[in-house]
């Protein structure tokens, strides 16, 4: 049977979920995306997409429409938090690790993966209920009381993943005491300041910052903090929960005028517990297979959450055709012996939070990584 015959369900449309529908659909396989959400609503948040991710996004074809809406940065910046003195800057032209760094609005991501899918293969208001597999597929049941039918399944449904639930079993987040402010407003409310050609972050002693533009014409600014929080709050891990503004300024008081400038002209908050996972002891069940944050998720510190899921998505269609789609079992084994070396890493460094704070550690692992090109074998990362 070849690839083309066979059928593959994504449970999930965000980032992961969408990267995968593009990268099985490029192989001829037939793809179904179910997403909870009614519609794909453009949420305040800037993203940042890294060379390592970059390269899978231009395979799939979405480089130029993301290089003409998104901003490019000129480098790493990283500044202290009060002087602002640079503690590391890492210049990040386009020819440096093979592909841009942008920064951009995550509902231009979310539009550019969109066009890449296969036309009509994606289905809203779908909730995931359960699953049932056999040897010749997998059953998904949504709660709207309605079922459909798959060779395999992959779960991209992120941190709360139910997939993970069913296969894996439920797991408790660790709460290790932080939140996350973030906001996306128009730079003209700050009143004609510049907040540079770089994507800056601002190390304090307990706490950062990260800002930058999310649009090509720097038309809107987006910042995202990380601030100690009562364990109380932790409960929560939702990206709509609103913030409290004047609590955001307090946070930051005594900042570079350059922060507090940002934050006093920022008009409204979201605020959202930063919540983690230890790696899982797998990723799949015979013909059920988890992807992106659902697998891995990892703390926002080195904007790799979604490079990884989009990483995984190239990987995880390479190993599905390695095996001519005839084994979904191996794939899914290989697929996950060549990522998890790489995404254990980078959750580790990640949560340590310590990635670009100064010194000159190598950035060529993680921002050179191809994940088409990579050897499809177990590998360090």
């Amino acid at each position: 049977m070849s690839l083309k015959d066979r059928s593959i369900a994504i449970v999930g449309g965000g980032m992961g979920g969408l990267a995968a529908g593009a990268t099985l659909g490029q192989l001829g396989v037939n793809v179904t995306i179910y997403e909870q959400a009614g519609a794909f609503t453009r949420i305040g948040a800037g993203i940042q997409m890294m060379p390592n991710s970059m390269k899978v996004l231009r395979r799939i074809g979405v480089e130029d429409a993301l290089l003409r809406t998104s901003f490019q940065p000129y480098s790493h910046l990283n500044r202290e938090w009060d002087t602002g003195t640079v503690v590391r800057e890492l210049p990040m032209p386009a020819d440096l690790f093979g592909a841009p760094y942008l920064c951009m609005h995550r509902a231009d991501l979310t539009d550019a993966l969109a066009s890449a899918i296969p036309q009509g293969s994606l289905r809203l208001g779908k909730k995931l209920a359960g699953l049932d597999q056999d040897g010749r597929g997998v059953t998904l049941h949504f709660e709207d009381g309605t079922s459909a039918t798959a060779d395999a399944v992959v779960g991209a449904d992120g941190v709360h993943s139910l997939v993970r639930d069913l296969i894996v079993g439920p797991d408790e987040p660790l709460h290790k005491g932080r939140i996350a402010y973030r906001a996306v407003f128009p730079s003209s409310l700050l009143g004609g300041r510049d907040i540079g050609p770089s994507r800056t972050k601002w190390w304090g002693v307990d706490r950062h910052i990260v800002i930058y533009y999310v649009t090509a014409a720097k038309s809107e600014i987006y910042f995202v903090t990380s601030v100690p929080e009562p364990a109380g709050w932790l409960t929560k891990e939702s990206w709509s929960a609103k913030g409290d503004v004047e609590e955001l300024r307090a946070a930051y008081e005594g900042f570079h005028e350059d922060v507090r400038a940002v934050l006093g002209a920022c008009p409204d908050c979201h605020k959202w517990a930063i919540l983690e996972r230890e790696p899982l002891p797998r990723w799949s069940d015979g013909r059920i297979v988890l992807l992106g944050d659902a697998c891995h998720p990892m703390t926002p510190y080195m904007a790799q959450g979604a490079a990884c899921a989009i990483e995984d998505a190239a990987v995880l269609a390479r190993c599905i055709e390695h095996f001519d789609g005839d084994d979904f079992e191996a794939a899914f084994k290989l697929y996950e012996a060549v990522r998890k070396p790489r995404t254990s890493k980078i959750q580790a460094i990640s949560s340590a939070n310590t990635w670009m704070k100064g010194g000159d550690d190598d950035t060529s692992w993680l921002y050179g990584y191809d994940a088409w090109n990579i050897p499809l074998e177990a590998a360090s990362a």
